[in-house]
């Protein structure tokens, strides 16, 4: 009997000496930091980070999945990597180079956290994840070494000494710079934008981004001194007009029917001593999800290519010459009375006569609520009427200069009120609502192009260009 109670009495101590090892907590495995932000969920964190959310979990004692913003959650599996992780949207002007030089990041260790392959995956509007050191002040001074110049030389007119902008460039020594590198200093202002564009211009700011079709894209330039900007985005060259102190813009059209992914958009720097600068990333334009019209049965005279074609070329000739000169004053207005009647969309995908869906809409359609509702027409916005008069297509038709590659249309008119030459105010009224051209019923077709390209006009009346 006592050597029955003293076997149970040593069994229960050796229950007892095993239960806390098992109940432990696992210690969290070491590694970078996450801060968790709003709209973030362990399934999102873990597909970025590509991690299973079961190791997720265990990394850092999660019971349930719920996280809440500001939660810093331990990301495993990135051995040898420390440090606080960020998520960024790419900027028009941030590239792999600069973010390794300005966070002072392992470039093997950048590529590893964004799963990277090629430097061109980086575009601006994408989301990017980036690895800060606690106490590392961020860089922001930078220069270009130029052309025949040596890195000693680019130190002594920057204040800095050879040694130090190579280290904190990643350089393998001071003979390693290339001509027109973008290189970081030490100091600097904190505020100053990071980018990789050339020194010479010191912000360069795109929206929206990433883009969609039909946007207006507004590209804004700020420099240190005055200098001539040029460029393209896509097939379009940009027109910059200048904004207050060393402030230029650009606003361009994204045509509608192009083809979601990737284009480039180039900057061209002339300086005042004739030397030129060149930037180009791609940026991302997205689908807008345009849905389809019904079916519309019209004269087949109006979409003949033989009518079509000529009355095309017509229109481009008129909206595509950029007057230098700016009309308009903040929003655009409704072209028509409050309240009104949406009948089509911009962007609509659309059949005519049984055809493939290969057209889109234009612009927007405003129709007639009833027949006692006004049928009067008014000028969007200031500008110069420099068109006004019958086409097959677009029936009795007005175009508005606006100024700086700006422009209106105003089609299926009853009457216009207005000649060419004419100067007309917002709010002007300007014609009378019709069924003229080509269409099913009375309404007036609005469109409003950007640099070349009709672009959606309802985006004019809520958002001021250039802002």
């Amino acid at each position: 009997m006592t050597k029955r109670i003293a076997s149970l009495l040593l069994t229960v101590l050796l229950l007892a000496s095993f239960t806390p090892a098992l109940a432990q907590t696992p210690t969290p495995p070491p590694g970078p930091v996450y801060v968790v932000q709003t709209g973030d969920t362990l399934w999102d964190i873990a597909a970025r980070f590509n991690v299973s959310v079961g190791d997720l979990q265990i990394a850092n004692g999660l019971v349930t999945g719920d996280i809440y913003p500001g939660d810093r959650l331990v990301i495993p599996g990135l051995q040898g990597v420390t440090g606080t992780l960020i998520s960024r949207t790419v900027a028009y002007g941030e590239t792999l180079r600069s973010f390794v030089r300005q966070y002072r990041l392992d470039e093997a260790v950048l590529r590893k956290l964004n799963h990277l392959t090629s430097p061109t995956e980086l575009y601006a509007g994408a989301n990017l994840i980036l690895l800060q050191q606690d106490g590392q002040a961020e860089l922001t001074a930078r220069t270009n070494l130029g052309t025949d110049e040596t890195l000693l030389e680019l130190a002594v007119r920057s204040g800095a000494d050879p040694w130090t902008v190579a280290s904190l460039n990643g350089l393998s020594g001071t003979w390693d710079g290339l001509p027109g590198d973008v290189l970081y200093l030490p100091g600097g202002d904190s505020t100053a934008a990071p980018t990789g564009l050339p020194a010479s211009i010191l912000s360069a700011v795109v929206d929206p981004l990433p883009a969609s079709q039909g946007d207006t894209v507004q590209v804004k330039i700020a420099t240190g001194q005055p200098v001539t900007l040029g460029g393209r985005l896509g097939d379009h060259a940009l027109q910059f007009f200048p904004l207050e102190g060393n402030l230029q813009v650009a606003l361009q059209g994204v045509h509608a029917m192009t083809e979601p992914g990737l284009y480039p958009l180039r900057l061209d720097v002339t300086l005042p001593d004739g030397s030129a600068q060149s930037f180009e990333q791609m940026i991302l334009v997205k689908s807008a999800n345009f849905k389809q019209d019904p079916v519309l049965i019209v004269d087949e005279e109006t979409i003949d290519p033989a009518v079509t074609g000529p009355e095309n070329e017509l229109l481009l000739s008129y909206t595509t010459v950029v007057n230098p000169e700016k009309y308009w004053d903040g929003v655009f207005l409704l072209p028509v009375d409050v309240p009104y009647c949406l009948r089509s969309f911009y962007g609509n995908r659309r059949s005519y006569n049984n055809s493939e869906y290969i057209y889109f809409h234009t612009g927007v359609d405003f129709g007639v609520c009833s027949e006692a509702h006004p049928f009067d027409i008014y000028s969007p916005a200031a500008g110069i009427v420099v068109f006004s008069g019958p086409l097959t297509v677009r029936g009795n038709a007005t175009i508005i200069d606006h100024g700086r590659g700006v422009y209106s249309g105003i089609w299926h008119q009853e009457e216009s009120y207005v000649a060419v030459g004419d100067r007309v105010e917002a709010g002007q009224l300007i014609g009378k609502i019709g069924d003229t051209g080509r269409v099913t019923g009375k309404h007036l077709h609005w469109e409003v192009w950007a640099n070349g390209v009709q672009v959606e006009p309802m985006q004019w009346l809520t958002k001021t260009f250039p802002h």
